[in-house]
């Protein structure tokens, strides 16, 4: 793995972490968790900011794990190289604890990077990690987040490359030291922080007083220990940046159990046909028409606009 080339497609780290750097400063972005590559053309195409790998979403709908630390830093970096090929927008990753010390870590970002990762993110609990929202988690000593931060800074070949500095303290030891360790990790050479797991608008508020300047990423996923806060009113509240890492594939599986269910009682999947992406719909997001097959090659978004040419002939 260390010696395949960059995704020949997607977004070059350089461009990719100067963009999503420029886009913070100028409007609140929205960060859409894929469960695999065809969903983060739907992203594109919708028009949000990047696409997030979410280590849970990951784990859960590639592998079918819990999101417990299970995946190889290889596992991560292919996948994020499939993402990368696939989309154009920035791609954001969720590297977990590093996967090892910080010569483990800056490895782990210069692999990332050179898979087409514009944004990658390191969180404070140890190997032995937990998914953000569920009890029992535990976190390491600042000093040691510190040193993992500090690793992936010196690890990134290019300055674009956005290192996310995110803590899980606030479940484990209160808001007041998920606060002080997000400002260690700043000066540890963070450049967004993400404080996990939050229990209120008040919470946010109190992350976006204590740390304004620096951007801040929240989490909207579903059905945790956060309320679900709207993108406007997490921009008053001092947010720059949030993330929906599960949330298409909640949708997705939920479809798939509701479709199965019918086929099932019905024998057949014709009443289910208005809910389903056409064939042409589906042609038209990959960039492929059957009548011209090699006009993919010149990329999904140059296909696709000659397909539409056609159509207006």
């Amino acid at each position: 793995m260390a010696d395949s080339p960059p995704a020949p497609t997607g977004p070059a780290t350089a461009s990719g972490g100067s963009a999503l750097r420029k886009a913070v400063t100028e409007e609140m972005l929205g960060i859409v968790g894929v469960p695999f590559a065809l969903a983060g053309r739907l992203v594109e195409e919708a028009g949000f900011d990047a696409i997030y790998l979410s280590g849970a979403a990951f784990s859960a709908g590639v592998l079918g794990v819990p999101d417990i630390g299970l995946f190889t830093r290889d596992q991560l970096v292919e996948q994020t190289r499939i993402l990368a090929r696939a989309v154009t927008i920035p791609v954001v990753v969720d590297a977990d604890t590093g996967f090892g010390g910080p010569r483990d870590v800056e490895e782990t970002v210069r692999l990332l990077e050179a898979a087409g990762a514009a944004a990658i993110q390191l969180e404070d609990q140890p190997a032995d990690k937990r998914c953000g929202h569920l009890a029992g988690k535990r976190v390491v000593e600042p000093s040691e987040m510190c040193a993992r931060l500090a690793a992936a800074t010196a690890g990134r070949s290019d300055p674009g490359t956005v290192i996310i500095g995110r803590s899980d303290a606030r479940g484990v030891h209160g808001l007041d030291d998920c606060i002080r360790r997000l400002e260690a990790y700043r000066d540890a050479g963070a450049d967004w922080l993400f404080p996990e797991a939050l229990a209120s608008r008040e919470e946010f508020r109190r992350v976006g007083d204590a740390l304004e300047g620096t951007p801040l990423l929240a989490n909207m996923t579903e059905f945790g220990v956060s309320p679900l806060v709207s993108i406007p009113d997490l921009a008053d509240l001092g947010f720059t940046a949030v993330l929906y890492p599960v949330t298409l594939m909640r949708l997705a599986m939920k479809a798939m159990e509701a479709g199965l269910a019918i086929i099932a009682s019905e024998g057949t999947q014709e009443s289910l046909l208005d809910l389903m992406q056409s064939r042409e719909e589906l042609y038209d997001l990959l960039g492929y028409d059957p009548r011209h097959p090699d006009a993919h090659l010149a990329g999904p978004a140059a296909a696709r606009a000659a397909r539409s040419e056609e159509k207006h002939a």
